[in-house]
């Protein structure tokens, strides 16, 4: 998101605002969700949210091939890639109302964005981009009403565009005036829709976005929000918080939400929503360029699928049946289909390369593959955990980017009252390897996680990368080709020398003293573990050694000392 004031975007300050933003929605997903009381309170809008930025996020380090830690002297050449991917991210993980509009606001954002050129201003184009994504995104709903996150982006852009006409504005002065302009725009939310007025809560999606906006802020500036504003999570206006448990849908509304990905051109998409428009409500189509998402709620699914197929080819459909009550055919069918009841215990680990994975896989634990450039999203960990059929379940992330993905999906999982979860926050491989060695499943769960827990913590970890672009470490300059030893995740040791520099970590870490030296060796690490091992036998003859082949990559070689 950073950018100079006539440079544009910079990829390392726009893979900032999406970590941040991410982590930002994900902390905010309970709250939000509890906002939901509109279209249907169906309490899913902060997961919705928070599950199609993490879509959009991971498409884009796919696309540059990594994050921040790994950009290349030349990232910047890959800015129109990653807004390319972040939008069709977006756009193909859209979930529900919100998460569909918000992939519209995103895909307008990112084009106007795309098409700056290098002597544009970066302020006024990136007020320009907020003007045009509202404007799509009014066009991409049905029947637009205020009082959502419409009336929120509408707040924002018109405070972004004020203020870059002011031309000794800088970036950072606009997303602060959008984003105080979007929060007060949240706050009116309940004297412009009444189900929120009655409810007593603001708009959840206009809270997401807000969440969003003040990311950018705090990238942009280095300055959180200040305090003194009444927490969004308490009602806006003083009415207390009137939740049902009568079906999720407004008296009289449509019963099913339906969603699918369609390819078709842009000529029969005027003719699909009048169709769609007159089956149902909560209309919203979203997309372009052969690649559109389709959101409605309707009675009757048969129609709106049809509707599709006459514009092009629907497909990913997925149905949610809104009421909570349903016809007894239904009901029998729960009672004969019921799913088997949990029983034992299971451990759910992200590995990093094809040699970890077996090693996982060996010693019992259902694997989630994951390392630099394909950390695991919320949605791959949630299946992993509910896909074991235990009924206890101990996540361990293997890596700190992970670990707030883990506890997302843990708290998604936790809905099911049948199933206990648990996140260990292993920040290394080497540390889920620890943790994994002492399992117990004849244990009580909450010792198991106890005993897992701490060898997690006895178990220091280090790691030796190789440089791919210039930089400033902890441990001083670097240059692309260097040698990168780090402890812990800090930046230990700057060299010209692989074995030199693992060495180096090593003899650190082993300085803290040590029993046992676990050395995982990287897919192109040839004998450097061995290499390493037989150092160890010979100036540290009382400290056991194993080696394994990790297969990870960008990590010749990966250290655990316990």
């Amino acid at each position: 998101m950073a950018a100079d004031a006539e440079a544009g975007i910079h990829l390392a300050g726009f893979l900032r605002f999406s970590e941040t933003a991410l982590a930002e929605l994900g902390a905010a997903r309970e709250e939000i969700d509890a906002l939901n009381v509109y279209p249907v309170p169906d309490g899913d809008t902060g997961t919705n949210l928070f599950l199609t930025f993490e879509a959009a996020h991971h498409a884009m380090l796919e696309a540059v091939d990594g994050g921040s830690d790994h950009l290349a002297a030349d990232a910047n050449a890959k800015v129109p890639l990653a807004l390319s991917a972040f939008a069709r991210g977006a756009l193909l993980g859209a979930r529900g109302n919100s998460g569909v509009i918000f992939s519209q606001l995103v895909g307008a954002m990112l084009k106007r964005l795309s098409e700056a050129g290098p002597g544009d201003r970066s302020a006024a184009i990136f007020a320009e981009a907020m003007v045009q994504a509202t404007e799509a995104g009014y066009a991409a709903v049905g029947s637009p009403v205020e009082g959502t996150i419409l009336s929120v982006a509408k707040a924002a852009s018109q405070a972004a565009s004020e203020a870059a006409d002011d031309k000794s504005k800088r970036l950072g002065q606009i997303f602060s005036a959008a984003a105080s302009a979007a929060r007060e725009a949240l706050a009116r939310t309940p004297e412009q829709l009444s189900v929120l007025r009655d409810a007593g809560v603001v708009d959840a999606g206009g809270r997401g976005l807000c969440v969003v906006l003040d990311a950018a802020e705090t990238v942009l500036t280095g300055r959180r929000r200040g305090g003194g504003q009444r927490p969004f999570g308490t009602p806006a206006i003083p009415v207390p918080l009137q939740r049902s448990d009568s079906p999720v849908t407004a008296p009289g509304g449509p019963s099913y939400e339906v969603m699918y990905l369609l390819d078709a051109d842009d000529a029969p998409i005027p003719a699909l929503r009048d169709e769609l428009g007159a089956l149902g409500d909560s209309l919203v189509v979203v997309g372009g360029e052969g690649l559109w998402n389709v959101h409605v709620h309707v009675d009757d699914v048969g129609a709106a699928v049809e509707a599709g197929i006459k514009a092009g080819r629907p497909h990913r459909i997925r149905v949610t049946h809104l009421a909570e009550q349903i016809a007894t055919a239904s009901a029998t069918a729960r009672t004969t289909t019921a799913a088997p009841a949990r029983t034992g215990r299971a451990v759910v680990v992200v590995a990093s390369g094809e040699g970890l994975t077996s090693l996982f896989d060996e010693a019992g634990a259902t694997v989630v593959p994951g390392g630099p450039g394909r950390r695991p999203s919320t949605g791959g960990i949630l299946d992993a955990v509910t896909g074991t059929g235990a009924a206890e379940v101990i996540v361990l992330p293997n890596d700190l980017d992970s670990i707030a993905v883990a506890e997302a999906a843990a708290r998604s999982a936790r809905e099911d009252e049948s199933l206990r979860v648990a996140v260990i926050p292993t920040s290394a491989q080497v540390q889920g390897l620890a943790a994994l060695a002492v399992h117990e499943p004849g244990r009580e769960f909450e010792q198991d996680i106890l005993a897992m827990t701490a060898a997690a913590r006895h178990a220091r970890s280090g790691e030796v990368t190789v440089a791919v672009a210039r930089a400033m470490t902890t441990a001083g300059p670097c240059e692309p080709g260097d040698v990168l030893g780090a402890i812990e995740g800090d930046f230990v040791m700057v060299g010209d020398d692989l074995f030199t520099v693992c060495i180096g970590v090593l003899e650190r870490l082993l300085g803290g003293g040590g029993e046992l030296v676990t050395l995982v060796a990287g897919a192109e690490a040839g004998d450097l573990a061995e290499q390493c091992a037989a150092h160890i036998a010979g100036l540290h003859p009382m400290v056991d050694v194993v080696v394994y082949d990790g297969g990870q990559t960008r990590y010749p070689l990966l250290v655990g000392v316990e």
